[in-house]
């Protein structure tokens, strides 16, 4: 598989979701899409960052923008995580790594002391014709979320 690139559209995907549904890059044709990778549901950042999503989802709405977050959980554990936090928006699972594969989102981290791959905290924006447009990586919570609507206002 080819890996999404600033400029060039990005290569069709479908993943399992939250609500029940799959949800394709084609099914989002003519909306914005906000694409953000986080490594874990209810750990304390990605929960923040989940929240930073959730409070401001109306400003993105109103832009013709889709939230999506991305982790390698299943649909149950993020099922429970967006009703806990009450996330207005859907969560994928990609328990097989397509979508974190082809955004080059799997790196090395160290977690107490041990070499493992995980998520990188990253962030995509996609415009309404399916072109990557920017990106994000090596993500810091506070702040990001901010930033991505005002690029988002920038389209």
């Amino acid at each position: 598989m080819s890996s999404a690139t600033i400029g060039k559209k990005v290569p069709a995907f479908k993943l399992p979701a939250t609500g029940d549904q799959e949800i394709s890059l084609s099914g989002l044709k003519g909306k914005v899409v906000v694409l953000y990778f986080y490594p874990k549901d209810s750990t304390p950042g990605c929960t923040k960052e989940g929240q930073a999503f959730r409070d401001l989802h109306d400003q993105f709405t109103a832009l013709n923008t889709v939230i999506l977050g991305v982790s390698r959980d299943g649909v149950k554990a993020h099922e429970n995580f967006k009703a806990k936090q009450s996330f207005p928006f859907e969560l994928l699972s990609d328990k097989e790594e397509t979508l974190c594969n082809l955004f080059d989102v799997i790196k090395e981290k160290n977690m107490y002391g041990k070499k493992v791959m995980g998520i990188e905290r990253s962030t995509f924006l996609i415009n309404d014709k399916g072109v990557l447009k920017q990106e994000w990586r090596k993500v810091k919570v506070a702040g990001h979320v901010e930033e991505v609507l005002e690029a988002v206002k920038a389209l």
